[in-house]
């Protein structure tokens, strides 16, 4: 199973259908060029590693397992993500509170209700060449992201039962 994401195009390809999706407002980059902060989603070949949820958004799964073979684990309200380049724990997951720059994963807007972890910029992390870049929720108003790879409640449903353990992730610009 692989998942296919065109950047020009705005379109994301799960299980040979095709549904649309947002990426970054800055446009795209090869990944190994890009740079925190730059709002462009990284072009290349990814693994999907694992997820997040909030189950107080989900109330279904906190009785049955969310459709998926992945690992999947609950956010916590104390939950976060490391995007300062000088700080050792850089692109990696947080407990709050936190001294160094860091983004919020417990979020009102929806956005992170399911949040996607794919290995960019992972083994090790690179100061300054990109965190957080997720699959996640799109915004209610449909804007870009600051890099990530956003779809709709129901594609990410779709996403969710199509892929696994070691599922493959093309982000591609055109």
């Amino acid at each position: 199973m692989s998942i296919t994401v065109n950047c020009a195009n705005g379109i994301i390809h799960i299980d040979d259908q095709v549904y649309p999706c947002r990426t970054g407002r800055g446009g795209y980059i090869s990944a190994d060029k890009g740079r925190e902060g730059d709002e462009k989603t990284p072009t290349g070949d990814y693994i999907v590693r694992f997820g997040f949820y909030r189950a107080d958004r989900l109330p279904d799964a906190n009785r049955f397992p969310l459709p998926t073979k992945l690992t999947m684990r609950p956010l916590q309200e104390d939950d976060g993500w490391c995007d300062d380049p000088d700080h050792p724990a850089y692109n990696r997951f947080i407990a709050l509170p936190f001294e160094s720059s860091h983004e919020k994963l417990w979020r009102e807007d929806g956005a992170y209700d399911v949040i996607l972890v794919i290995n960019h910029n992972d083994t090790p992390p690179e100061p300054g060449l990109g965190s957080a870049v997720f699959i996640h929720i799109a915004q209610p108003d449909d804007r870009q992201t600051l890099g990530c790879i956003a779809v709709t409640p129901d594609v990410m449903v779709k996403l969710l039962t199509a892929i696994g353990p070691g599922t493959k992730l093309r982000i591609e610009s055109g």
